[in-house]
């Protein structure tokens, strides 16, 4: 979805789509990204053959369909639920989840500021999905980098600090986790105790959790924003750990 609103979706585009009518030739459907009603035809509903269309379509559940026709003299547009993949339809409804959560906060954002809706699309949110991308990626970046992310890119300090300080209570952003088993031993009178020092210097960062599995193994893991920070955040927490045992008399080892 975008701010930058379009009379017509184009041959091929993925849309967004409310069953309000059903028949058994076809169903209309309000395009919930334009102003529009389109038509599904009974022959691209489904690859099979269909006994009851309204098997596939109900009426205000909400479908992934891709545009098959457009004809804007008529105002017509053809959709096909069957030429939709299983995968086409997660990331789009993923994606126009992510922009209805987008423009929500930019919503309650003008509404804090006492601005409008279209003063704030028109100087936030096409400028900003302008250089982002989309809304969305904008306001994770703005959580990610304060709101400094937004104002380097020409949005007043204002509207950078308000959208920052609702996205951040409203974006959860995506981690991956990695992990990996130390071993710690010591034959050393405090060796225990040198083992819990060590352990405690790795705890240290944030993002690492660490996991008694049984003396001498213990599970370390890592969350982090993307798999090379992951990686470097683990080998370093590894290699403190592994250094500061050594240096008080036990031994480490680490594997994957």
């Amino acid at each position: 979805m975008t701010l930058k609103k379009r009379d017509f979706p184009e041959v091929g585009e993925l849309v967004i789509a409310t069953p309000t009518k059903i028949y058994d030739h076809g169903a209309y459907v309000n395009l919930d990204e334009f102003d529009k009603v389109g038509y599904v035809p009974i022959g691209e509903v489904a690859s099979t053959w269909v006994k009851n269309i309204r098997d596939y379509i109900k009426e205000g559940h909400k479908l992934v369909l891709k545009v098959i026709r457009v004809d804007e003299k008529k105002g017509h547009i053809d959709l096909s639920l069957k030429k939709v993949t299983d995968r086409e339809r997660k990331e789009k409804l993923i994606q126009w989840k992510r922009s209805k959560k987008a423009e929500k906060i930019l919503e309650e954002a003008a509404l804090e500021l006492k601005k409008t809706m279209k003063e704030a699309i028109e100087k936030v949110g096409i400028p900003l999905e302008d250089r982002f991308g989309d809304l969305y990626a904008a306001m994770e970046a703005s959580v990610v980098n304060g709101p400094k992310a937004l104002v380097e890119v020409g949005i007043s300090e204002a509207w950078a600090k308000k959208i920052y300080e609702i996205a951040k209570h409203h974006i959860e952003l995506p981690t991956v986790k990695i992990s990996g088993i130390l071993t710690l031993k010591s034959t050393k009178p405090r060796g225990m105790e040198d083992i819990k020092t060590a352990l405690l210097l790795g705890e240290e960062k944030e993002g690492v959790e660490i996991t008694n599995l049984g003396s001498p193994r213990y599970r370390i893991e890592v969350t982090a924003r993307d798999y090379k920070t992951a990686e470097a955040i683990l080998k370093e927490t590894v290699d403190k750990i592994i250094n500061k045992i050594t240096e008080l008399g036990g031994t480490g080892s680490f594997t994957r």
